[in-house]
């Protein structure tokens, strides 16, 4: 007898869901976007990041974006900020959780994540003194990442050369390791 009602209240109110659910979407009148669904803020845009894996060092295809080039930047930055905050806080959580425990990995791992910081940092303040409009670099295992604001004429061998350049002066990097990519 008590299983017959858990039954039947578990069936009624997954019938008062149904209908709920249903309801809904007869009074919306159309099915959300996936911008309506989540915060439109979070969501990037049209523009895409195109990283060039070849080892010529090319002039970089500039990057169509429907958005407003700043804030494109803007929004890379953010991320980058973002994933880089969260990755410091763990590293810390772990350094003061780790009692006792030989905390030298990720203390260097901590250090590396601030090294590279300062030297994203420089190489943005660098390329943007040589006149570029906006820039923002990435650093990663693989190699290092900048997107740069491309002149109208787009990036020509000579800027590919001379940003490529600074990047090597800041960092370890060898020439196979850049990704410039530039975005209109």
């Amino acid at each position: 007898m008590k299983t017959w009602k858990r039954n039947a209240v578990i069936a009624g109110v997954l019938v008062v869901v149904c209908a709920g659910i249903y309801l809904n979407w007869l009074y919306s009148g159309s099915t959300p976007e996936l911008t309506q669904t989540l915060d439109a803020d979070k969501v990037l845009g049209e523009a895409t990041l195109v990283l060039n894996d070849t080892t010529q060092l090319d002039p970089a295809t500039p990057v169509s974006s429907t958005s407003d080039s700043t804030e494109h930047f803007a929004q890379m930055r953010l991320s980058r900020q973002t994933a880089r905050d969260e990755a410091v806080t763990l590293l810390q959580e772990t350094i003061a959780y780790a009692e006792g425990a030989d905390t030298s990995e990720t203390s260097r791992k901590l250090e590396r994540i601030v090294a590279d910081a300062l030297s994203e940092s420089q190489i943005e303040s660098l390329v943007i003194a040589k006149g570029y409009t906006d820039c923002v670099a990435y650093i990663s295992d693989d190699g290092i990442s900048l997107a740069v604001a491309a002149p109208e004429e787009g990036l020509t061998q000579n800027d590919v050369s001379l940003l490529a350049d600074i990047i090597m002066s800041q960092t370890d990097y060898k020439l196979s390791d850049i990704h410039i990519v530039g975005v209109e």
